[in-house]
């Protein structure tokens, strides 16, 4: 099966050409097929992949697939090749399942919409270029699957383009991701002058045979590659653009938070982590700028009254939670949070589908009384939300926010600060997700159902309401079973984090706190948004500064933006733009000349060609 491995990428991009192309002309029962189809065959593809790989394990535990040179000049040569191991098979399963599960959702979601063929087209794009990201063997090619996936964040957010704020929105995500992809590539161009190859392997081997720990060059080329992780997984500085992309369809939110772009950058530094372990600062500033983006980010999921903006907040805190274990070392936590993260948002957003679509609103305080009219959305809610919060013993969310908790301490570069923040932040999550559940299900309601769920939206709901329940046990703790088959599984692509730490936080005591954090949240969601409460929104300096994304948007309009805008303001007129106003001038009067021979009588176009034709003869004559 293995040899079958280019078709999980191929499949979707030729699916995605075929709807580009041809999609007007296709029936929508066509389109439905190719554009969900083409990700369940690679969903099912990587399932018999991973069966193999795990039955039959390659030589070396990896599986290198070369296609074809990409390029060879001056002694870079860039092979087109995929790379398979088990972070890659990890991936792969999140990205093409999940994937799948959005898609058959969608299916039903937009089937009304006027650009059903483009929707696939983007969607297959976007989830084939995730897919060539994963698989690459070298970093030029997964900096094409990169660029693909900010390509196709910018066509889907903005998707309804005849509304200027989505225009506006894909515009400001393609912008600020660009100030990270840029940080990226010059990392690329560091590594290979100073490395002599991007392949992946053979990199981290070079890098660690060439540069000690803390190096100069280690430390800037892990910096670089920070930069474009932090732009693309939306954490400090670079997270404002990720609440604005709730402006696209709720299954083009779902798929970028769950199993595609914000997970990219989570992936470039585990996929990398040998260049961050040589650079310890910058390994250390990925964890405190995950502590501090997700505490950032639940306080502001509490105060928005989107429903799609505080799931928005909340997967921008929960990726911090994968940064600081990256950060401290703790590469297996990360991915393990990584893939049930993918799980519960993914069914936290399809769910929030149903309820918009049903009610046709957003905002919270105009929603309530829900959870008789919309079941299945109620569960759906219920079961990701308490997933999200860490519900103990019973969901996925637990045993993996649980594992980054105790790591967070016990790791060479833990401390009890980390920890204390990674207990706040489990209660502000903890808060944040009954409140949203509390505001749309409960209380008097005040909306009108409008619609119900067809059959493709509930297997999807359902499937991930089963895989957020269950998708845990892959890895449970000491004193629950004690079964780390993930991390065990992972163990051959990334090293285990050394606990060194004991005493007097043990892993029983973080899993009671983390309990604790999640009740403490419960009661308090209660308290303030229970249904006896008044269902009016916080008002004063705080939630107005949460709301706000705590400001960052208006001190880059004032930085940055307003600066720049006085500058081609006086610009304007300055002498590099004469030429090019003057071929816009020469193209407008060549248009307008040429506009006078379009004048629709029939008879002056008969005599123009006639002309014509006795023209080119009468050349073709003389010059014989």
């Amino acid at each position: 099966m293995f040899q079958l491995l280019w078709l999980v990428a191929a499949v979707p991009l030729a699916s995605a050409a075929v709807l580009a192309l041809f999609g007007s002309r296709l029936p929508r029962k066509i389109i439905a097929i190719s554009g969900a189809g083409s990700i369940g065959f690679s969903a099912a593809l990587t399932l018999l992949i991973g069966a193999e790989f795990v039955t039959s394990p390659p030589a070396g535990n990896a599986y290198v697939q070369h296609l074809w040179t990409w390029m060879n000049s001056g002694g870079f040569r860039p092979e087109v090749a995929l790379y398979l191991d088990s972070v890659a098979l990890l991936m792969l399963l999140v990205v093409t399942f999940v994937g799948f599960l959005i898609h058959l959702y969608s299916v039903e979601y937009m089937r009304d919409d006027e650009g059903y063929a483009r929707f696939f087209a983007y969607m297959n794009l976007f989830a084939a270029s995730m897919i060539t990201l994963v698989l690459a063997n070298n970093l030029l090619l997964l900096y094409l699957g990169w660029e693909g996936v900010g390509l196709c964040s910018f066509l889907l957010i903005g998707f309804w383009y005849r509304d200027p704020a989505t225009v506006r929105a894909a515009s400001k995500a393609f912008i600020v991701t660009r100030v990270g992809d840029t940080a990226f590539a010059v990392g690329l161009f560091l590594l290979f002058t100073r490395l002599g190859t991007l392949d992946i392997q053979e990199l981290m081997h070079r890098a660690s045979a060439q540069w000690s720990s803390g190096s100069g060059v280690a430390v800037a080329a892990a910096a670089l590659l920070l930069g474009g992780a932090v732009g693309k997984s939306a954490q400090l500085p670079l997270q404002t653009w990720l609440p604005d992309a709730m402006a696209g369809p709720t299954p083009t939110s779902a798929l970028i938070h769950a199993a595609t772009m914000v997970t990219a950058g989570v992936y470039l530094i585990a996929r990398t982590h040998v260049l961050f372990t040589l650079a310890p600062p910058v390994q250390l500033a990925v964890a405190i700028i995950g502590t501090a983006t997700m505490l950032l980010a639940a306080f502001s999921a509490l105060a928005q009254r989107d429903m799609k903006r505080v799931l928005a907040y909340s997967t921008i805190s929960q990726i911090g939670y994968m940064f600081l274990a990256l950060g401290l070392g703790a590469w297996s936590a990360a991915l393990f949070h990584l893939m049930t993260h993918a799980f519960f948002k993914a069914l936290l957003f399809l769910a929030a589908g149903v309820v918009i679509h049903a009610v046709h609103e957003q905002d919270l305080y105009r929603m309530g009384g829900l959870r008789f009219e919309l079941r299945l959305a109620f569960w759906s809610f219920v079961i990701g939300g308490s997933a999200l919060a860490g519900l103990p013993l019973i969901t996925a969310g637990f045993f993996s926010k649980d594992l980054i908790l105790w790591q967070s301490w016990a790791g060479p570069n833990g401390n009890v600060l980390f920890w204390i923040a990674g207990m706040t932040g489990a209660m502000l999550t903890s808060l944040y997700t009954f409140r949203l559940i509390s505001l749309t299900f409960y209380g008097p309601q005040q909306a009108h159902v409008k619609a119900e769920s067809g059959l493709s939206v509930r297997i999807a709901l359902v499937a991930l309401c089963v895989l957020s329940l269950l998708g845990g046990y892959v890895d449970t703790p000491p004193h629950f079973g004690g079964v780390p088959a993930l991390s065990n599984f992972l163990s051959s692509a990334l090293p285990p984090l050394e606990e060194v730490h004991v005493g007097p936080i043990t892993e029983t005591i973080t899993a009671l706190c983390a309990s604790l954090s999640f009740g403490l949240g419960l009661v308090l969601a209660y308290l303030l948004y229970g249904p006896h409460r008044s269902r009016l929104p916080a008002q004063g300096f705080l939630p107005r500064l949460w709301l706000s994304g705590w400001g960052f948007d208006r001190i880059y309009d004032q930085l940055f933006v307003r600066p720049f805008q006085w500058l081609t303001r006086k610009s304007k007129s300055d002498i590099v733009d004469v030429p090019i106003r003057g071929l816009g001038e020469i193209t407008v009067l060549g248009y307008r000349t040429l506009r006078r021979i379009q004048t629709g009588h029939v008879r002056w176009y008969a005599m123009g060609l006639a002309m014509g034709t006795a023209a080119i003869l009468a050349i073709a004559f003389f010059a014989r």
